[in-house]
């Protein structure tokens, strides 16, 4: 039993805000952005929530996969920017696509989340418990960035892409993920402090801060090195792969997996030019990018790959 992808959905804020944009408010340059990490524009919410664009996502990628609410018995979001502590994106997105039936609950994985998810569910598909899931990567980074930082604000965007999951004879070949904690603060963002009866601190959030150099060493060497565990596990070259769908932190990152897998870039499809980094979201959301454009045909090889805090990573191989 595999886990296939049925079915594709996103949701991107109506509101488009350029790198020229950005230079009115703080020192930087289009040709500063763009030549550094491939990224000219993003979306920002403005009436947009995390959960309203997981819903219109996912009722997205339903209607791809041609699914009912009933037909889902798993909703799994991943996420590190949800609306609300409690309750869950996954809860709010059972309730307003009516998928009265189904188990659901998020995760947080950073950037690698919708890879975990994937995970999550081949496991319970495996389990036999359940055979139909809907699966999501969904961010409103921008209201946890300080955009006064014009090294890390500039990166990020928001956005949620969906897939839909079946248990089925083909899809999912192979799977590798990890974590290293012990590297997480590399790019971290602090919660609430203790404020109690006991001690007394500000309620403010703190603001996204990262190490860009580490997350680039990280990132060069780890999402090679597990593509390939993922290709030799299901017995497959590079060169039996059509697309590599890469989590989208920076071309230059994407250019050095590329490079190392010794690999043309025409196979390394690209989204962060007008979504920039969206963390969970921007595997699903390039996915459904590809797929609404025809790219991908059935019996394709594609490999998805996403990585960054925790840190961790997590990568695939499966059959279209």
């Amino acid at each position: 039993m595999r886990t296939r992808i049925i079915g594709t959905g996103s949701c991107l804020p109506e509101t488009v805000v350029t790198n020229d944009d950005l230079s009115k408010i703080m020192d930087t340059s289009d040709e500063w952005i763009s030549s550094r990490t491939g990224i000219r524009e993003r979306r920002l919410v403005k009436e947009e929530t995390t959960a309203s664009m997981s819903i219109e996502a996912s009722k997205r990628a339903m209607e791809n996969a041609g699914v009912s609410a009933e037909d889902i018995d798993l909703i799994i979001v991943a996420t590190i920017t949800g609306d609300h502590v409690t309750p869950s994106t996954s809860c709010e997105i059972q309730a307003a696509i009516g998928a009265d039936r189904a188990v659901a609950f998020d995760i947080n994985a950073a950037c690698s989340g919708f890879m975990f998810a994937l995970h999550i569910a081949d496991a319970y598909f495996k389990s036999g418990i359940y055979k139909t899931a809907l699966i999501l990567g969904a961010e409103t980074l921008s209201r946890i960035m300080d955009w006064n930082d014009r090294s890390t604000c500039v990166l990020f965007g928001d956005g949620a892409g969906a897939a839909v999951v079946r248990a089925d004879d083909t899809g999912l070949l192979a799977y590798d993920q990890g974590s290293d904690g012990a590297k997480g603060m590399v790019l971290a963002c602090q919660n609430r402090k203790n404020n109690n009866p006991l001690v007394k601190n500000p309620m403010d959030m703190e603001y996204t801060s990262m190490d860009g150099q580490e997350v680039y060493k990280f990132a060069v060497t780890k999402v090679p090195s597990s593509i390939k565990k993922v290709l030799d596990e299901a017995g497959l070259t590079v060169e039996d792969i059509d697309y590599f769908a890469l989590h989208q932190a920076n071309i230059r990152i994407i250019q050095s997996v590329a490079k190392r897998l010794k690999v043309s870039e025409d196979k390394f499809p690209t989204s962060l030019d007008h979504c920039g980094n969206i963390s969970a979201a921007s595997v699903p959301i390039l996915l459904d990018e590809m797929n609404r454009k025809g790219l991908l045909k059935p019996g394709m090889k594609i490999v998805l790959s996403g990585f960054g805090g925790g840190l961790t990573w997590g990568s695939a191989v499966l059959e279209w």
